[in-house]
């Protein structure tokens, strides 16, 4: 089934609720209304001219300068069954995203999902567990916004480079970055 035929076979079961498509875009794509994305992929998972059975990716995109300012969630898609791809997004307001969850859809979700919170701060309602994944649990903001800033410090700890090691390392010193750097262990003894 091509991605023409996918579009279509989605736009007669939700009718409005698929708000805009490109078929011939690299990665074929339907728009669908926040409120639907759980029926949709449902039902594009289990109708079997789609067998879309297979979330391969769920990821966030931040869009501040857009009017108005909107987060996209992109589910790509595959079909194990008839080896189509097809992707659907969601678009959600900066000040309030929330979608619901397709944990029940694809359990596979449930990560990426909580990856999409962390990073982004988008909510995604009835999910069994909405925790962050990479932060810490009290880490405050959401670092894939493009507004974000990197706090001075975390826990007491500083988590930007000083002005004196920026200084250093501009001018082409090599200062280290961490246990994997390539300064020789106890060089401090030496």
């Amino acid at each position: 089934m091509d991605a023409a035929a996918i579009h279509q076979k989605l736009a007669e079961r939700f009718g409005d609720r698929i708000l805009a498509a490109d078929t011939n875009a690299l990665d074929p794509w339907a728009r669908v209304a926040p409120e639907a994305i759980a029926e949709v992929g449902g039902f594009a998972k289990s109708d079997p001219d789609l067998a879309l059975d297979n979330l391969m990716c769920l990821s966030a995109v931040d869009y501040p300068k857009d009017d108005p300012p909107r987060f996209e969630v992109v589910y790509h898609l595959f079909s194990y069954k008839h080896h189509h791809t097809f992707v659907l997004r969601v678009d959600l307001p900066r000040d309030n995203p929330v979608v619901p969850t397709v944990e029940g859809v694809w359990s596979v979700a449930n990560w990426h999902e909580r990856e999409a919170f962390d990073l982004f701060g988008i909510t995604f309602s009835g999910h069994s567990d909405p925790r962050r994944i990479l932060l810490p649990d009290d880490w405050e903001g959401h670092p894939m916004r493009k507004d974000w800033v990197d706090p001075d410090f975390y826990n007491g700890m500083h988590v930007k480079p000083t002005q004196q090691m920026m200084d250093r390392a501009l001018a082409g010193e090599d200062i280290g970055v961490g246990p994997f750097a390539d300064t020789p262990p106890n060089r401090h003894l030496d």
